[in-house]
């Protein structure tokens, strides 16, 4: 772990404060028993910056490493606290896109206030739904839509369809989806022109994330749309360019990738990215996210690198969990990677209301809306 004074700490501890703020937790105690669960979450993942930087406190469990400890001076045990609860107080809309590339229908989630002809500028969070989800299912087992009340976000949610793909997975595999003004990216960049007409879109704020196939296609926008997109979080999706068929698509998903090694350099540092993966997920297996890190974190022509500035494994409900932290070479994390141990594919702290959710681990939600806020064009 690093010192108190250096740069990575700093960074690090940003992240605690930004996942409280966008949980809609304040620092003068309010929402307590929630404060203590996402802090707890975020100190086991790793998110912690040093030691000697936390209040004096109790260990939280018997299984966890010596020196873990709450961050509120009392006893915080993550085993068989209650779930988060967040309530969305938005209004939800049903709308559809077309261009040259097809067309899609999205639902649109608006916080409270953010429709006012004197709000500002809103970030906007593109979210989109693993194989066989819906955009309410998805909205629902990630609770993004409370997060993004907390934080003043817009949140859109476009749909596959059954004529698409027979199963509503994203086309992330086929050429055709892989490329700029072309496919699925097209339409997906499109929306976003789209929303921004209707309502007051910070541009410099665009994020998308997604989970199975929407993480391979949110990690295809970063890299095709890097203009448009700030930041991507991946949750237990596949690398850029990792197949360009079905075969390979399977092939891809078991960690046998034959995509070329040396990827086209565009000459632009990667999007800053966020990787969630379970090492128990034999749909897509972790290998997956350590490609997209490892594509995230290269260097080209004109950028050097990241390096790892943060490394360490602690433990939420008996998972081992090991957070890595990416800096350039000024000292900003670019890149963060979580790797939970014994999680399958599923979204980690996601609501039982939705599906491919597992209330047990880390609050993705959270962890990926704070690091995509930290980041703008």
């Amino acid at each position: 772990m690093p010192t108190r004074g250096s740069a990575g700490a700093q960074q690090i501890q940003r992240t605690i404060q930004d996942a409280l703020a966008s949980a809609g937790i304040r620092a003068d105690g309010s929402a307590t028993g929630v404060q203590k669960t996402v802090q707890t979450a975020l100190q086991q993942a790793g998110l912690l910056a040093s030691q000697d930087a936390i209040p004096q406190a109790t260990p939280i469990d018997a299984a966890t490493s010596p020196g873990t400890a709450s961050t509120d001076g009392s006893t915080a045990r993550l085993h068989g606290a209650e779930p988060t609860t967040r309530t969305a107080r938005g209004t939800t809309a049903e709308h559809s896109y077309s261009n040259h590339a097809g067309t899609r229908s999205y639902m649109l989630y608006v916080p409270p206030g953010l429709d006012a002809a004197e709000a500002p500028a809103a970030p906007l969070m593109m979210m989109l739904h693993g194989c066989t989800q819906t955009p309410a299912d998805f909205a629902a087992g990630t609770r993004m839509n409370a997060l993004a009340d907390a934080h003043g976000v817009i949140v859109v949610y476009p749909a596959q369809t059954a004529r698409d793909n027979g199963r509503k997975c994203w086309n992330w595999f086929r050429s055709e989806d892989q490329a700029r003004d072309a496919g699925e990216p097209a339409i997906l960049a499109g929306i976003v022109d789209d929303i921004a007409s209707r309502h007051r879109v910070d541009t410099r704020r665009v994020y998308v994330a997604g989970l199975s196939a929407g993480a391979a296609m949110a990690v295809i926008l970063g890299r095709t749309y890097p203009d448009v997109f700030a930041a991507v979080g991946a949750h237990s999706g596949l690398p850029f360019g990792a197949a360009t068929d079905v075969p390979g698509a399977f092939a891809a998903m078991q960690g046998r990738s034959k995509r070329p090694e040396i990827l086209p350099d565009t000459g632009a540092q990667r999007v800053p990215t966020i990787v969630v993966h379970g090492t128990a997920d034999h749909t897509v297996r972790s290998d997956n996210g350590s490609a997209i890190v490892a594509d995230a974190t290269a260097g080209n022509t004109t950028v050097a690198p990241l390096r790892a500035e943060v490394t360490a494994t602690t433990k939420v409900n008996g998972r081992d969990c090991t957070h890595t932290a990416f800096v350039d070479a000024e000292g900003r994390v670019r890149v963060e990677h979580l790797l939970i141990a014994g999680a399958g594919h599923a979204w980690s702290g996601g609501d039982p209301s939705g599906s491919h959710t597992d209330a047990k681990g880390p609050d993705a939600s959270a962890l990926i809306l704070a690091f995509c806020l930290r980041h703008r064009h």
